[in-house]
């Protein structure tokens, strides 16, 4: 019996899906001292010193430390000094089942000190050409710093950590977890349910969980953020925070998720074999361009590749792009995880400031990457086409006044095309007569200057009246139609995985393996044939 269908597979056997923020990580900053002017103005026009200098902030560094230390001690908070290559998160699940043992639901947990390179602001001397005399002057630098990790736990949000930089400007970020949010506002709920190492497995009301986590608003996690920056230690006095030297916040990192729980473990195992084996040309830089709808050139910085990582017996596939990946596992035997990483919200034309605009923007992209991908992966194991297709692709088209000639799969340049319509459909805004030129060419193995104007529009025109495309309205981009992605698929994988090998092997003698089943295959036909051809002249 035939193994299912990834289609059947995300049909017929997902028994809970949930979608929403996995982990954030942010930057809580106050955006007028990230650079030297603006510290100079700090210490002159608002502290009212007569110069500016790195000395000048020794002792706001060495009272902010001072009131941490006082705070911990309070509190009886434990405080320890994280050995290298020690694994935080370890030590912080340990502290958390203890601090849970004892009944209590908010709380830090304890205080871990590392030093790491962070940027700083710096005096450096220098001297006047005017008196020749010399003078301190602010500068931009990198230096190793302590910074104080504070492991905590929120009624709201579950566990969570802030890393206070101790030296001026005393950037913090901030991690926390939004599937630990739902669990969190689940329980509040009394709701059941049964809980996946970072996720669900079962839940009791899934449209309620999800309706949570669509409402992971910007202004709950800012609220969230500053709650937290009253609790703890501040480093600015009132009279700063007066003047306008309030901590702002925006996204360095975030994970946007699909969870999909499947019925049990053999499931994911069988998803993973189907998709892994058609998928491993998706992160090539001319194949996604990619899930993330934004152009690639040699000028792009990152790697853009797809991984097949195993650790133990579970696969898991990884997909580049910039400094963001998709990444899609099985998650403890139990759930197939699709998760899209944005590392740098400008990738995407999105600004990093945490507010409702670009949180809705980023949630769009990542969700989007998801669904996108897992519709490829369907498609590409469910892919079917008839005579009738096969016909009007292979055949001249008229549609009104205009004509196009055939689509014939065994030509090099539909093959190209059909190959570039695969990656635009995963584009959320479509792609443009540009974008399909930039693709098409390295598929061709020609330079894009090579391709005249005239033939891309000829080949548009070919796609659009053959139904594989479509015009998006008041715009000149265009979108790939359900129809135009089954036939590339089927097209493009039949012939580069079946057609052109197995020509290979049927046709050449010499430069094959004798060992191919297909090659002795032919050769016992060939040797028949020539035996019936002698019995037939001696029978003559």
């Amino acid at each position: 019996m035939s193994s299912p269908s990834v289609a059947e597979i995300l049909d017929s056997h997902v028994s809970l899906e949930i979608e929403g923020i996995d982990r954030m990580y942010l930057n809580v900053y106050v955006p007028t001292l990230q650079y030297p002017s603006g510290v100079a103005a700090f210490l002159r026009k608002h502290r009212g010193h007569q110069y500016a200098s790195s000395v000048l902030l020794e002792p706001i560094s060495s009272e902010f430390v001072a009131k941490m230390e006082k705070f911990a001690e309070e509190r009886q908070i434990p405080v320890m000094t994280f050995r290298k290559g020690q694994r935080k998160d370890d030590i912080a699940k340990a502290e958390l089942a203890e601090f849970t043992k004892l009944g209590r639901t908010e709380g830090v947990l304890f205080v871990g000190k590392a030093q790491e390179k962070t940027p700083v602001i710096r005096t450096e001397k220098r001297w006047s050409d005017r008196t020749g005399r010399p003078y301190p002057w602010l500068v931009r630098s990198r230096a190793m710093v302590n910074h104080w990790y504070w492991y905590a736990v929120d009624r709201d949000f579950g566990p969570f950590f802030l890393k206070v930089c101790t030296y001026f400007p005393y950037t913090i970020k901030v991690c926390l977890n939004g599937h630990e949010y739902l669990k969190r506002q689940l329980a509040q709920e009394r709701m059941k349910f049964e809980a996946l190492d970072n996720g669900l497995h079962s839940c009791s009301n899934p449209k309620r969980a999800q309706e949570i986590c669509d409402r992971l608003s910007a202004a709950k996690i800012d609220m969230f953020v500053r709650k937290w920056l009253r609790i703890l230690p501040y480093p600015f006095t009132p009279a700063d925070a007066r003047a306008g030297y309030r901590y702002a916040i925006s996204v360095v990192q975030a994970e946007f998720s699909l969870t999909q729980v499947l019925d049990r473990p053999k499931t994911g195992r069988v998803f993973f074999e189907e998709i892994i084996r058609e998928n491993l040309d998706i992160g090539r830089p001319s194949q996604v361009q990619l899930i993330f709808g934004r152009r690639i050139s040699r000028r792009t910085p990152g790697r853009f590749r797809t991984r097949v990582l195993t650790e133990g017996v579970t696969p898991s596939l990884h997909i580049d792009y910039k400094r963001s990946r998709i990444k899609q596992y099985h998650k403890e035997g139990r759930a197939l995880r699709t998760e899209t990483t944005i590392n740098n919200a400008r990738d995407f034309g999105v600004a990093k400031t945490l507010n409702a605009t670009n949180l809705t923007a980023l949630r769009k992209i990542g969700f989007q990457a998801n669904r996108n991908l897992l519709n490829v992966e369907r498609l590409s194991h469910d892919c079917t086409i008839g005579d009738d297709v096969f016909t009007m692709a292979h055949s001249p088209v008229v549609v009104g006044e205009q004509r196009a000639s055939a689509l014939r799969f065994s030509d090099p340049r539909v093959q190209a095309l059909l190959a570039a319509i695969v990656t635009f459909r995963i584009l959320p805004h479509g792609f443009s007569h540009a974008d399909l030129k930039r693709t098409l060419a390295p598929l061709l193995g020609m330079d894009v200057a090579e391709i005249s104007a005239g033939r891309m529009t000829y080949d548009l025109r070919r796609l659009r009246l053959h139904g594989f495309i479509e015009r998006m309205p008041k715009s000149h981009r265009y979108r790939v139609t359900d129809m135009g992605l089954r036939v590339a698929l089927f097209a493009t994988r039949s012939y580069n995985r079946i057609i052109r090998p197995g020509l290979t092997l049927a046709t050449t003698i010499d430069t094959v393996p004798p060992n191919s089943p297909l090659q002795k295959a032919f050769s016992r036909l060939e040797d028949e044939i020539n035996a019936w051809c002698d019995k037939a002249k001696i029978a003559a």
